[in-house]
C-alpha cells in the first residue's frame, strides 16, 4: 500500500515533499510524490529560482496513476503547500479519484497558509479553497495554531479557546486534528491532537530555532505514517512527537556547532533518520 503526497519540493534544503518523503519511506511507507512546485531552496530564505508547476501537471499524474490500475493500492493521501488555486482543484480530483479505487484510502490534509510571527504566504484565494473545498474532504487535518485561527476565525489565547477551535473543524469534516504548535509556556512546546472522543496533550522542550522550514511538513508526514500503522491518535502522537523532537534538537546540535553560521538553520533529516524509527527521547500524551 502506498501514500500519494501532494506537495512542493525544493532541490536544496527540506520543505514539502524533500521533509515528508523520505520520513515516511523509512517508516516503511511506498510513497508517490506529486510536485506543486519546482523551487531551488524554501521562499524563507527571500529570494528562489524555479515554478509552480500547477494543477493540470498535477491531474495528469493522478490520470497516469490511474490507467495503470494502481490506485486501488494507495492507503492514503497528503496534501501540502499549494502554488495556485488549480493545484487545489487537482488534490480534490486525486482524493475522489482514489477513493473511488480505494474507498478506506484516508486524505490528511496539511493547510499550509502560514505561521504565527509571519502570517499569511500563499496567494489570498488559497485560505478559501482549504476551508471550503479540501478541509471537508479530509479525514486528518494538521495546522499550526496561526492555521488553527485562520480556518475557524477563533483567536487561541488559552486552551479552552483551542477546545473550541478544534471542535469546529470536526464540525467541518475531519475526524482527526492534529494542531502541531501550540505554546502553553514559555520553556516547552505543545502538540494537541483530537479524535472526536477525546483531546490529547503532548509537551516537549522549545529548543532556540525559531520558525524552521519543512517542520509541520516532516510532523505530518510523520503522525499519517504512524496513524496509518497504530489507528490509534494517542499513541500516535507520543511516537510523532518523540522523533520529531529529536529530529529537531539533532538539527539544532549540528547548526550549533558550526563556526559560521549559515542564514537559515535547516533539518537533518539524513543525519537524524534514526530518530524517526527508534526515537532516542519518550514523551507521554495525557488526555486533557
Amino acid at each position: 500500500m502506498a501514500i500519494l503526497s501532494i506537495q512542493s519540493h525544493v532541490v536544496y534544503g527540506y520543505a514539502g515533499n524533500t521533509a515528508a518523503v523520505f520520513p515516511m519511506q523509512r517508516l516503511g511507507r511506498e510513497v508517490w510524490a506529486i510536485n506543486t512546485v519546482e523551487f531551488s531552496n524554501h521562499t524563507g530564505y527571500g529570494t528562489w529560482k524555479g515554478k509552480v508547476l500547477g494543477g493540470e501537471l498535477a491531474e495528469e499524474l493522478v490520470s497516469g496513476l490511474e490507467e495503470r490500475d494502481v490506485l486501488a493500492n494507495c492507503e492514503a493521501v497528503l496534501s501540502g503547500y499549494m502554488g495556485d488555486a488549480a493545484v487545489g482543484r487537482a488534490i480534490t480530483t486525486a482524493v475522489e479519484r482514489v477513493r473511488s479505487a480505494s474507498p478506506k484510502a484516508l486524505y490528511c490534509c496539511d493547510p499550509v497558509m502560514g505561521d504565527v510571527g509571519r502570517g499569511f504566504y500563499v496567494k489570498p484565494d488559497i485560505p478559501d479553497i482549504f476551508k471550503n473545498e479540501l478541509l471537508p474532504l479530509a479525514d486528518i487535518i494538521t495546522p499550526n495554531r496561526f492555521e488553527l485561527e485562520a480556518l475557524t476565525g477563533n483567536e487561541i489565547h488559552c486552551i479552552n479557546c483551542a477546545r473550541r477551535a478544534i471542535d469546529i473543524l470536526h464540525e467541518m469534516g475531519p475526524g482527526i486534528v492534529l494542531v502541531t504548535s501550540y505554546h502553553s509556556d514559555g520553556n516547552q512546546i505543545e502538540m494537541l491532537a483530537s479524535d472526536k472522543s477525546g483531546i490529547y496533550s503532548i509537551k516537549t522542550p522549545e529548543l532556540p530555532i525559531g520558525t524552521m522550514a519543512g517542520s509541520g511538513d516532516i510532523t505530518t508526514s510523520v503522525f499519517l505514517s504512524r496513524y496509518l500503522e497504530t489507528k490509534d491518535v494517542k499513541k500516535t502522537l507520543e511516537l510523532c512527537a518523540s522523533s520529531i523532537f529529536g529530529i529537531l534538537e539533532s538539527s539544532w546540535q549540528v547548526f550549533s556547532a558550526l563556526k559560521t553560521k549559515p542564514k537559515l538553520m535547516e533539518l537533518q533529516i539524513i543525519r537524524a533518520q534514526n530518530e524517526l524509527v527508534s526515537p532516542t527521547h519518550k514523551f507521554e500524551a495525557e488526555k486533557l
